[in-house]
């Protein structure tokens, strides 16, 4: 049993809950590729103090969301270090001076330069993370759905992303099946195991996993044909959420970010904060 351990919709009753799905996901959208857009680390400092703030406030526990966030940080410090081997010298290029820290041999030394931007991407996970973690654990597919047809977005859209949504943890509890079933024919997956047993065990994961997934599409669109799905040009949702006061400020708080994201750009004159 995996209990509640899949990023999936967690009911609950904090304010983040009582939001509607479409404020949400404007509120994500934007202070995404805010965060995305910008390297000026001040703002990006403070869009992660408020992105952990707001994991808080969803009353959201570690050990909820703990696999998902260890296996997201595993493949951003692999992202991190891509970066640094492929062009080790790209903050000198950046930031247009050259302090090092540690001479190494050939290309691969280190500088001030080069720590700071890598800083500046390893800021911007912590940006965006948790908004992903809190938009999935705090949003009801359904309720969601509604909400985006209600705002204009076609229905078969609004349908898609609402699917998307509610199979996410159904797949990771197929996961944590089949990793199961591995384990109990010797498979050592857990964190026992050696490093390459683990990689070994998981590779043995992944085609069952994508297997069954094409099963569940197939079932899904067939019912949808039988259903006569898409053949009108509108249809009403079960849930739906008027828009509040407290969503029109989320997404006011949403520009005002992407706002401060373009006035720092025109300041710093280019998206990056040159502190050297």
């Amino acid at each position: 049993m995996t209990g509640n351990k899949t990023l999936g919709y967690h009911p609950g009753n904090t304010i983040i809950h009582h939001l509607s799905g479409t404020s949400k996901m404007l509120f994500f959208l934007i202070v995404s590729v805010s965060s995305m857009l910008t390297y000026d680390t001040r703002l990006i400092i403070f869009i992660s103090i408020c992105s952990l703030a707001l994991i808080k406030i969803s009353n959201i526990h570690w050990e909820d969301i703990s696999f998902v966030i260890k296996f997201i940080l595993f493949f951003s410090v692999l992202n991190i270090l891509a970066v640094y081997v492929f062009q080790p010298s790209y903050g000198e290029i950046l930031y247009g001076s050259k302090t090092v820290i540690i001479e190494g041999f050939g290309r691969f030394y280190l500088t001030f330069e080069e720590l700071f931007y890598l800083i500046n991407l390893c800021l911007k996970y912590f940006a965006t993370i948790p908004l992903v973690v809190v938009f999935l654990l705090t949003t009801d597919p359904s309720e969601f759905a509604g909400s985006l047809s209600k705002i204009g977005v076609s229905y078969k859209i609004s349908y898609a992303v609402s699917l998307a949504l509610r199979y996410i943890p159904d797949i990771q509890e197929e996961y944590f099946s089949i990793s199961s079933s591995q384990m109990a024919r010797g498979y050592e997956i857990s964190e026992k195991g050696k490093l390459r047993e683990r990689i070994k065990g998981a590779a043995n994961i992944v085609l069952p996993l994508i297997l069954s997934s094409l099963d569940r599409i197939e079932t899904i669109s067939t019912a949808m044909e039988l259903r006569r799905f898409g053949e009108k040009e509108k249809r009403t949702f079960y849930s739906e959420k008027p828009f509040s006061k407290l969503d029109y400020l989320t997404v006011i708080s949403a520009f005002l970010i992407l706002g401060m994201t373009i006035l720092l750009s025109y300041i710093n004159k280019g998206r990056f904060y040159n502190p050297f």
